[in-house]
């Protein structure tokens, strides 16, 4: 099986050079990739107490950047390495001073495993949520480096759990120890025997919770806010700016913010004289704008204080994005109809701090119905009862 899994990678890695020629954002991870092992080692020489955690992507960051936060305050002389294997967390965390180091993880071929785990000597690994690894794996336990999984959730269709997965369930039995977010989770890894496992819950919820206390100003944004409701649509595609659109039509009272989840496409957005680039206004050409595009990367999070509505990117495509960082603000969510696969989603809009909507039509009808309903009581209660992830997993690793 390992024989199969390493052509595999091989086979990954090749469609990733293929497809670099084609597509912007694999021609990044393409790029990150030259040369990584010996940047890695060059830049890392001499170093001791290197602690590594590893993320898919800045949504599984968002699920590690409190845990990295306390673990410094807790282990100060140790040197922190955060790897991504996607450009929408590498672009963005390598300009943040949380980490020593940010580089991308090379490809899990059995060669890099062993340079990188040879060149970094980790003292300890953590990986985040789902990044199955197995050479990785496999070389850490070769050298007796303690490994984790913090925010892991497993479900009983994957592979670990059928027949054919055996291999692969075996080399999780590896990890030193297992945070998973739900007692499903805990069920299935026991029942492969593997009971190095706690419930700590989702670690995001601690770090959306301490972005919304950190300080934030924006004086642009504050003036554009100050005198309407305001809508701030996050991390949107093509179909749910056209739904925003058409609200904003509808709904001429209102302000909106729209932040596209690729900054690339803002200058598309600019369709009339009523809408305007963040990065292009001032405190008097905003006063008679109704649309305000965010052009810049990194403040999304911290925005939605200044909202009373939020909308979701994503529900119209693979997934909608993370609602959580909306909702700390104690605000209504609103998004498309693919959030199946989002637990917390689901809880939301169990509560009513949630709608999904598939039509303008259903949009408008939800902004009506939330103009009258007030969510702040059940936001507060739904994170009161969410955090903590990040102390029961400090407490171990």
């Amino acid at each position: 099986m390992r024989t199969l899994y390493n052509i595999s990678i091989h086979l990954f890695s090749f469609s990733v050079f293929i497809l670099s020629f084609f597509i912007p954002k694999i021609r990044k991870i393409h790029k990150g990739q030259k040369n990584i092992l010996f940047n890695i080692k060059s830049e890392i020489q001499n170093n001791k107490n290197i602690v590594c955690f590893h993320c898919a992507s800045l949504g599984e960051f968002e699920q590690a950047r409190n845990v990295i936060l306390e673990y410094k305050v807790k282990n100060p002389h140790h040197k922190i390495l955060i790897t991504f294997f996607s450009p929408s967390g590498f672009e963005i965390v390598r300009y943040f001073d949380i980490a020593d180091w940010v580089f991308y993880l090379p490809f899990d071929t059995r060669k890099n495993a062993k340079k990188f785990i040879e060149s970094v000597q980790p003292i300890k690994m953590i990986f985040v949520k789902s990044e199955f690894w197995f050479n990785y794996i496999i070389e850490l336990k070769k050298k007796n480096i303690p490994t984790f999984f913090i925010s892991s959730s497993f479900r009983k269709n994957q592979y670990f759990f059928k027949f054919y997965g055996k291999w692969f369930s075996n080399k999780l039995k590896s990890i030193t120890h297992f945070f998973v977010q739900n007692t499903e989770s805990e069920t299935l890894l026991n029942k492969i025997g593997i009971h190095k496992v706690s419930i700590s819950g989702d670690s995001r919820f601690d770090t959306v919770k301490r972005n919304s206390q950190e300080i934030f100003s924006n004086t642009i944004i504050e003036e554009f806010t100050k005198n309407k409701k305001t809508i701030i649509a996050g991390s949107t595609w093509e179909k749910d700016e056209q739904l925003i659109f058409e609200l904003s039509e509808a709904k001429t009272n209102f302000n909106f913010i729209i932040a596209p989840h690729e900054i690339e496409d803002c200058k598309s957005l600019l369709k009339n004289e009523n809408i305007i680039l963040l990065s292009s206004s001032t405190l008097e050409n905003i006063k008679n704008k109704r649309i305000l595009i965010i052009d810049c990367i990194g403040i999304l999070s911290k925005i939605y204080r200044y909202a009373n509505f939020s909308y979701i990117g994503g529900g119209f495509g693979k997934g909608i994005h993370n609602t959580l960082e909306a909702s700390v603000y104690n605000i209504p969510v609103i998004f498309g109809p693919n959030y199946h696969n989002f637990p917390e989603a689901k809880e939301l809009i169990n509560l009513g701090i949630a709608k999904t909507i598939n039509t303008s039509d259903e949009l408008i009808n939800v902004i009506n119905h939330f103009e009258n309903e007030d969510v702040s009581e059940n936001c507060k209660k739904y994170f009161q009862s969410k955090i903590g992830a990040t102390e029961k997993i400090i407490d171990i690793i």
